[in-house]
């Protein structure tokens, strides 16, 4: 039988080279996914190995308010503590950090690097023992002197000794660059380094670090640590050097983790979306060698073996599919590290070699399973029929399944989406599999009379062509549903992605609309925020009437994290349009004004005493002045300036909100003209909330669409290859349409349309899913503020004729086969 398998790979190559399409694509998802991602968590291990080669013990302060991010800021130190460490026997060098945002801006006056999504734009002061490696010039010895990474120095187009634009918060700097340092491959970071002085003035706090690092002159680290530890004062603790790159390893490999699962989830649809179009090609490949099957059990083949040689072919078209997948993954892993400002060689480990090849063959192997036993099934006594066919089963038991299976998937959902489960992604997300199963079991009972209604126009333009069309389509009922099910679900996510992105844009325009009744809003690009000497400088601006600041930070109330906004209360009111459902929004030093949600949930009314937790450690009891209706602009809870003041550091203004006598260009270019020195920083009014609202979203959008547009090529490769297929199984059937005049324009017409009723079948069941999804979806989301439905209708039509676009596409090449078909040899084929 191994011979019989490999004669029949050999005589059906083109097809089964198509349906290793499917299996290459799907396989190059998930192998390019696991080498991209073993590729940085082998960068980001090799960097933080040489960020701590040195390092014995860590200072730090204590986070005693989780922001909930690895990365972010911890309050800072005092320099008297370095003072303390340097009396503990056993310390070696220690070296106070500080670590702040500073933005290159180039010759052109444009910021190296992508603002707050782009790489870090990182400040700090020079060490000389950190990452960085002096490689021309000399470290930063005063103020108005820094040390940049070769490569940001390079695209800035600087050289040592030029004169230098550096952006932090306080505003632009005007510096002299001294030296250039190599950093490694880190992604497109850009690296400022000041003199210690200058780098605590303008990124913290003068007298003040990040942390503090040291080495040990013999002592093991968790020895060091405990000495080190006794001197340490109320507030700060110290961490061995292992623990330190534990962390930061930790942190990096738990977003790699979630961008690795967030990109296994696409490439498990486009191989779910191939086992539709595998399972199809072996079912039509069994049917049309039924006979020839039927001989083999004739002259002795048992049912295991024929069912073991169809299996067979399903292995080795796996791992060939398999093989080259691998290969196209390494090619996607190297687009991926080019598109994050990463070079180098990538990192092959076996966990991509192996599950691409576990992934492609099981789903190759699971998707031919069915039609081998079916095969196996062929009696020998079928061998002596000249029209044998395979039994067709009733579709009785697939209309009951598919029905459980669509009701319980949408029991599912709604579970998931409106119940109160603890983690609403797993029932939302078997629900949507089921439902998609369910669906693709029912498509064969849908396809009948969408068929019908959808063939109809054809039949009407083109006349016999399109009858025996919508004919060819009607046949097999269940070759035309998977078919069309392997299309339908790409569409389905595509639809929901774009209803939800929809939603989200009318719902910001809606909010934009109801709560920002201030003129202008001034934000920076970039992630340090903007001095309060600023607003000083717009207020003054010409036609500006008023400008307050508005801040964010963090604390605790009843022992979990709360995000609060401060800032010039009247002008934050004013500026989003506050409803107040009780009190005022008249805050005194230990006020506290909260949002109409949280007060139901934490039992708070006007008056009520609430203890809250900073920061730096110290706890204050707010009581609660006023009661305001939900506004996404200003969050759930506003805190008095003073009191943000009291408790931060580092105070960072995140938005300033501007009032104008009139606002109109003048205004705004007055406020320009008075930024022009801060290309970090943009002024919007209502129209640039919304068209920044649009840029993001319709980003996202564009985003997941590439990621799931894979599943629709996949799906048009069935498309051919099922066309393809059936032009052969129906070589004698079109050689008596071409002997009873028929002409090669008609066939090519026929098949043509044939395949754009098959793909547009698919895309109205796809389309009519999303929608269905993308509403349940919006529905369950409306507490967070997504509180418009929106359909984009225009879009959605646009992808109807695209899946049409499709079917002309995939009909091009089994269209083209069947006009060449010799008349003589078609009608003389058995």
């Amino acid at each position: 039988m191994a011979r019989v398998t490999l004669r029949n790979l050999s005589a059906h190559k083109i097809r089964l080279v198509l349906t290793a399409v499917a299996v290459i694509l799907g396989v190059a998802f998930v192998a390019g996914t696991l080498v991209f991602t073993d590729t940085m968590n082998k960068k980001f291990d090799d960097l933080f190995n040489r960020i701590g080669k040195n390092v014995a013990v860590d200072v730090r302060a204590v986070k005693v308010v989780d922001s909930g991010d690895p990365g972010s800021a911890r309050p800072p130190l005092p320099q008297s503590v370095l003072a303390k460490v340097r009396t503990v026997p056993g310390v070696k060098d220690p070296v106070g950090t500080v670590d702040g945002y500073a933005a290159l801006v180039g010759k052109d006056g444009k910021i190296v690097g992508k603002g707050q999504n782009g790489p870090p734009q990182l400040g700090t002061n020079w060490t000389g023992d950190g990452i960085a490696r002096m490689v021309a010039g000399r470290a930063p010895a005063a103020a108005g002197e820094v040390v940049l990474d070769k490569e940001s120095a390079s695209k800035a187009g600087y050289a040592v000794g030029d004169p230098v634009t550096v952006l932090v918060k306080a505003g632009p700097q005007k510096v002299t660059l001294v030296g250039t340092a190599d950093i490694g491959d880190m992604m497109g970071t850009t690296l400022v380094a000041f003199d210690t002085p200058t780098a605590q003035r303008l990124l913290m706090k003068p007298g003040y670090f990040s942390e503090i690092r040291m080495g040990t002159t013999g002592p093991d680290e968790a020895a060091l640590r405990d000495r080190v530890a006794k001197v340490l004062p109320s507030g700060t603790e110290a961490v061995t050097g292992a623990k330190l790159r534990d962390e930061n390893k930790s942190s990096v490999a738990s977003f790699l983790g979630f961008f690795r699962t967030f990109l296994l989830v696409f490439a498990l649809i486009s191989i779910f979306v191939g086992a539709f179009i595998i399972f199809n090609t072996f079912s039509m490949l069994v049917a049309q060698r039924t006979r020839e099957l039927a001989l083999l059990r004739a002259i002795g083949a048992a049912r295991s073996q024929v069912t073991r040689a169809v299996i067979g072919e399903a292995v080795a078209v796996g791992f060939v599919g398999s093989t080259l997948g691998l290969a196209a993954g390494a090619g996607l892993a190297e687009l991926l590290q080019s598109t994050t400002g990463g070079g180098g060689a990538l990192t092959f480990t076996a966990t991509p070699v192996i599950w691409s090849y576990v992934v492609g063959i099981v789903v190759t192997v699971v998707s031919a399973y069915f039609p081998a036993r079916r095969a196996a099934k062929v009696p020998p006594v079928a061998a002596m029929r000249d029209d044998v066919a395979l039994p067709q089963r009733s579709m009785r038991i697939r209309m009951a399944l598919g029905s459980l299976l669509t009701l319980a998937g949408a029991g599912l959902m709604g579970l998931g989406l409106f119940g109160h489960v603890s983690n609403p992604a797993v029932p939302v997300g078997a629900g949507a599999f089921a439902v998609f199963l369910g669906v693709a079991l029912l498509a064969p009972v849908i396809s009948r009379p969408a068929v019908q209604v959808l063939g109809w126009p054809f039949a009407r333009l083109l006349r016999t062509p399109g009858r025996l069309a919508r004919q060819n389509a009607l046949r097999n009922p269940r070759r035309t549903a998977a078919t069309a099910s392997a299309l339908m679900i790409g569409l389905a996510l595509i639809t929901a992605v774009n209803v939800l992105g929809s939603s989200m844009r009318s719902s910001v325009e809606s909010q934009v609309d109801k709560q920002f009744g201030a003129d202008y809003v001034i934000e920076p690009t970039g992630a340090g925020g903007l001095s309060s000497d600023l607003v000083a400088k717009v207020r003054a601006t010409g036609g500006v009437t008023d400008a307050g600041a508005m801040y964010s930070g963090d604390a605790k109330v009843s022992g979990k994290r709360v995000r609060y906004a401060a800032g010039d209360t009247p002008q934050m009111l004013s500026g989003t349009r506050a409803k107040f459902v009780s009190g005022s929004g008249t805050l005194g030093r230990d006020g506290m004004l909260v949002d109409e949600d949280t007060a139901k949930k934490n039992s708070l009314s006007v008056g009520s005493s609430v203890p809250v937790l900073f920061p730096d450690g110290r706890t204050e009891t707010l009581r609660v002045s006023g009661v305001y209706a939900k506004n996404e602009f200003l969050g759930s809870r506003i805190l008095s300036q003073s009191a943000y003041l009291a408790h931060t550091a580092d105070p960072s203004v995140e938005v300033i909100i501007v009032t104008a006598h009139k606002a109109d260009a003048a205004t705004k270019h007055a406020l320009e003209q008075t930024l022009s020195a801060r290309p970090d920083v943009k002024v919007q009014d209502q129209a640039g909330l919304k068209a920044d609202a649009r840029k993001q979203v319709d980003g996202f959008v564009t985003f997941l669409t590439v990621l799931l547009v894979m599943s629709v090529i996949i799906a048009a490769v069935g498309v051919i290859n099922t066309l393809a297929l059936s032009v052969i199984e129906r070589t004698r059937e079109i050689g008596l349409l071409r002997a009873i005049g028929i002409s090669r324009r008609q066939l090519r017409r026929m098949i043509r349309a044939e395949s754009v009723v098959i793909a547009v079948f698919g895309a109205v069941l796809g389309i009519g899913i999303g929608v269905a999804f993308g509403a349940a979806l919006q529905h369950a989301l409306r507490k967070e503020g997504l509180n418009v439905l929106s359909v984009p209708v225009g879009t959605l039509v646009t992808y109807l004729v695209v899946a049409a676009v499709i079917g002309v596409l995939a009909a091009l090449w089994p269209a083209w086969r069947a006009g060449r078909m010799d008349v003589l040899k078609a009608i003389s084929t058995d």
